[in-house]
């Protein structure tokens, strides 16, 4: 069904198979405020219900809102809702486990049998392998999501890491451990959340709550153990591609994200992330150079196209240069965070309708504000730019 092949291309995926080649400067100076308005209130205006936006350059700040939260009453976005960020989640995961690296307590090369013994039928999967997507485990989503009927039995069930693994290894593999493209896969980042339970001796969620977000200065982000968020935040709209009429999903039992793509933030809470981490507040500079290793993986088995994956870290060619970061999608809210290299200047945004006919426009102008904001004035990107990039407007589910 044609529903299956869209949920397959992750927007990371769609932002990165670039028709325009980077231009020859870096992201621009000061933040041009009055553009960052006007690029933001066109994503309303192409059928999205609302964005949010946080753009950080140095010392410098915007944030901004545009549209709606909550479409029956008419009320607005505001720049500081929470909202479910899917599967930037995998990057937290994944400073996590390069913190145990760099502690001598983790190996990127050793088998996942050395730390968490007969979980994975396959012994020559590695830790590297899970954090790169090159495992080619089969994905959990691919079993859960099996038509419109399905979000609605997901928003109310309760999953655990050991089920979510199940379902992963019972879609079967995608190829062989270790081969290049590799393949997206969310149980990847499920089996990190056990890995890290086993070496930490405490949770996985207690671990980053404690050395990545508290460390980073996170004030506003969470994994969520009830199904509500917190106010304020807007509705998260899908229509699942037309099948009923734009519903929302914002109340939902996030664990079937789990460590793949549960996490709950703030945009202003992703910038402050993305720079402590790429300026080496989280992990040192030995384990940052192995995070931007990247190669190429597909958003999934039999999707035609590829894009840069490191460990947990996606890298975008844009028109300024190379960006960093990672995007992440849930049903009815997607979110894209990216940053300048050396973690100078970043720039997150969220909307909250996915997966909706008629927000093509809405969404390729989502892309065009948040690279272009980080691009700077010196390399404006238009939503024309933005339509290269974006092979399909539908924001993914936990990409």
């Amino acid at each position: 069904m044609a529903w299956k092949r869209m949920a397959a291309l992750g927007l990371g995926a769609l932002l990165v198979l670039a028709g325009v080649a980077p231009a020859a400067h870096a992201a621009g100076p000061g933040l041009d405020r009055k553009e960052l308005r006007r690029t933001l209130e066109e994503v309303p205006k192409g059928g999205v219900a609302g964005a949010y936006s946080a753009v950080r350059d140095g010392w410098r700040h915007w944030r901004g809102a545009a549209g709606l939260a909550d479409l029956e009453a008419g009320r607005p976005t505001r720049p500081a809702m929470y909202h479910r960020i899917g599967s930037i989640t995998k990057t937290f995961v994944a400073t996590a486990v390069l913190q145990q690296v760099e502690q001598g307590k983790v190996r990127l090369d050793a088998p996942v049998e050395e730390y968490l013994p007969g979980l994975l039928p396959d012994r020559r999967v590695t830790v590297r392998m899970l954090l790169n997507h090159t495992s080619h485990l089969g994905d959990y989503d691919t079993a859960l999501i099996t038509g419109p009927d399905s979000l609605e039995e997901m928003r109310v069930r309760q999953f655990s890491d050991e089920e979510l693994i199940r379902l992963g290894l019972g879609v079967g593999p995608s190829g062989e451990p270790g081969d290049s493209p590799g393949s997206y896969s969310n149980t990847n980042y499920i089996v990190l959340g056990l890995l890290l339970d086993k070496v930490t001796g405490m949770s996985a969620e207690r671990y980053i709550t404690r050395h990545v977000i508290q460390r980073a200065g996170l004030s506003h982000t969470f994994f969520p153990n009830t199904p509500e968020l917190p106010r304020p935040h807007a509705k998260a709209y899908t229509s699942f591609f037309g099948s009923f009429p734009l519903r929302d999903f914002s109340t939902f039992n996030m664990s079937w994200g789990g460590t793949a793509g549960a996490m709950v933030s703030t945009m202003e809470d992703l910038n402050r992330f993305f720079r402590a981490l790429l300026t080496g507040g989280l992990i040192g500079q030995d384990q940052l150079a192995e995070m931007r290793r990247t190669g190429p993986i597909t958003p999934g088995p039999g999707v035609p196209v590829t894009f840069d994956y490191g460990l947990g870290l996606i890298a975008y060619d844009t028109p300024c240069g190379k960006l960093w970061g990672h995007d992440g999608g849930v049903i009815g809210m997607a979110t894209l965070s990216l940053s300048t290299e050396e973690g100078g200047r970043q720039a997150s945004s969220g909307i909250n309708t996915t997966w909706h006919p008629g927000t093509e426009a809405g969404t390729q102008a989502w892309a065009a504000h948040t690279v272009g904001a980080v691009c700077g004035t010196t390399g404006r990107f238009t939503a024309t730019d933005a339509k290269n990039l974006l092979l399909d407007a539908s924001a993914p589910v936990k990409r």
